[in-house]
C-alpha cells in the first residue's frame, strides 16, 4: 500500500525555522530566512553549508522543494547586480521553483542544534551553562572544558575528528583547561575568548594578528577551516524541523578546504 507523502507549505517550514532560530534577536551580515521564494508546498528538504552552485545542482538532483543553508546569497554590502555566479545561482533556483532559506548568526548560536554547539558535541567537548557560558559580540562564542591535557593533543584530536589538517599557534605542552569555540571566520572573538579566561580558541580562521595575541598572551589558537567548523548546524537544524513536520531531509556536504 503506498501512503502519500507528507508535505507542508513554505510558509509553515519558514514559521518553524524562524521559531527555532529566532532571527530578530541578531543584528546579521544578510537577511535570514526565506532568500528566495519557490514553490508553495514541500515535501523535501536539502540542507547544506553554503547556496553554492553545486549545492543547488545537488538539490534539484535530489528533487528538492527547499534548501536550508547557513551561507545564503545575500549580504550587506554586496553588488546588487544579477551577473555572472549570482545569475548562475539564482536561474538555477527560479528554473526548479526551489525555496531557499538562509540563516546565518542565527544558525551559529542555538544552544542545542547551531553550529557552535553541534561542533563541541563532535569534539567531545563539554558546554558550560548559565549566564557566563558565552563571549563575544552577542555572546556567540561558547566555552566548554575537554579532557585533552595539551594544546598540541587537543589540536591532533580535532584534526582527526574533521578529517583534516588544523593550524595550531601555541606552545605544544601548553595545559589545556578552560576552551572557548566559535565557528567560522570567528578570529576577530579572540581577544573576547582571551578576556573570558580561555587557555585555547578554536575556531575557523586565523588572521595575521591573531598568531601575536596567542604568543604575547600564553592563549593557544586553532584553526580547524571554515567550512569544517560549520557542517553540522544546518543538518541537526533542518533534520529536527524535518523530523517535527513529518518531512523527507537529506543533508549534501560540498567538499570544501577552507
Amino acid at each position: 500500500m503506498n501512503f502519500p507523502e507528507s508535505h507542508v507549505t513554505r510558509t509553515t517550514l519558514l514559521s518553524s525555522f524562524d521559531g527555532l532560530l529566532q532571527p530578530a534577536l541578531f543584528r546579521d551580515h544578510g537577511p535570514n530566512g526565506l532568500q528566495v521564494e519557490g514553490r508553495g508546498e514541500v515535501r523535501k528538504l536539502v540542507s547544506g553549508v553554503t547556496a553554492s552552485l553545486a549545492l543547488i545542482d545537488a538539490a534539484i538532483a535530489e528533487n528538492a522543494d527547499a534548501i536550508l543553508v547557513h551561507h545564503g546569497l545575500f549580504w550587506r554590502g554586496q553588488d546588487g547586480r544579477v551577473t555572472g555566479w549570482m545569475k548562475q545561482r539564482l536561474a538555477r533556483l527560479l528554473a526548479h521553483d526551489i525555496n531557499l532559506f538562509a540563516y546565518h548568526l542565527p544558525l551559529d548560536a542555538h544552544p542545542a542544534l547551531g553550529n557552535n554547539a553541534q561542533l563541541a558535541r563532535h569534539l567531545g567537548i563539554e558546554v558550560q551553562e548559565g549566564p557566563e557560558s558565552r563571549f563575544g559580540e552577542q555572546s556567540l562564542g561558547f566555552l566548554g572544558r575537554h579532557s585533552m591535557a595539551s594544546a598540541s593533543a587537543l589540536a591532533e584530536h580535532v584534526a582527526q575528528a574533521l578529517g583534516r589538517p588544523v593550524t595550531m599557534v601555541a606552545e605544544p605542552d601548553r595545559p589545556i583547561e578552560r576552551i572557548a569555540l566559535c565557528t567560522g571566520g570567528a578570529q576577530g572573538y579572540f581577544e573576547s575568548a582571551i578576556a573570558a579566561g580561555a587557555d585555547v580558541f578554536i575556531t575557523g580562521e586565523i588572521s595575521e594578528p591573531q598568531a601575536h595575541y596567542a604568543r604575547e598572551c600564553g592563549v593557544a589558537y586553532i584553526a580547524c577551516g571554515h567550512h569544517a567548523s560549520e557542517r553540522y548546524g544546518a543538518p541537526a537544524v533542518a533534520g529536527h524541523v524535518a523530523a517535527e513536520l513529518g518531512l523527507q531531509h537529506v543533508f549534501i556536504d560540498i567538499p570544501n578546504p577552507a
